[in-house]
């Protein structure tokens, strides 16, 4: 499926960028499908933004997916994904001692009926290191160093594939 986006940051990171933020940050390969994403687009609001979560036994939907940025000083900065990461810290990691990205967000969730946020699309990196599934992440129930997650698909293009 092609997404269309709209809203995007003005900036788009190149390969040089995204492979030193992978070695020097997250410390995980993002995956091909999802690093040509943010080459392309690099977030924004997808026009197709809903899937089903089994776990959850509901429908979710995108309310935008983040970006990474060089300068955070700026409008984009709230959806940038090292902000994101940081707000997050140990919740969004099982291992306390784990030095990068274990559950890494790449889209904020808004609840249809309430506009509530606080939930995210991630990439789940804690069974495979070299390619993560997609999960949400549960904010209400995710505790510091207890992640929450309900998985939605095995890779990020079967994610992509499964909006509507």
């Amino acid at each position: 499926m092609k997404l269309r986006i709209t809203n995007t940051p003005s900036y788009r990171p190149d390969e040089a960028f995204i492979q030193m933020c992978e070695e020097d940050y997250w410390r995980v390969k993002l995956p091909v499908e999802y690093r040509q994403f943010l080459k392309e687009f690099n977030g924004g609001i997808p026009d197709k933004g809903q899937f089903m979560c089994e776990g959850q036994g509901q429908v979710r939907k995108i309310e935008h997916f983040m970006c990474i940025l060089k300068d955070t000083d700026n409008d984009d900065g709230y959806y940038d994904l090292d902000v994101i990461c940081t707000q997050l810290e140990g919740e969004i990691v099982a291992d306390p001692d784990f030095l990068g990205c274990e559950i890494m967000p790449i889209a904020e969730l808004v609840d249809r009926d309430y506009d509530l946020r606080g939930d995210f699309v991630c990439l789940d990196y804690r069974e495979n290191k070299e390619n993560p599934s997609v999960c949400v992440w549960d904010h209400l129930k995710s505790r510091e160093f207890q992640p929450v997650t309900y998985k939605v698909a095995d890779t990020y293009t079967e994610f992509i594939d499964m909006l509507f």
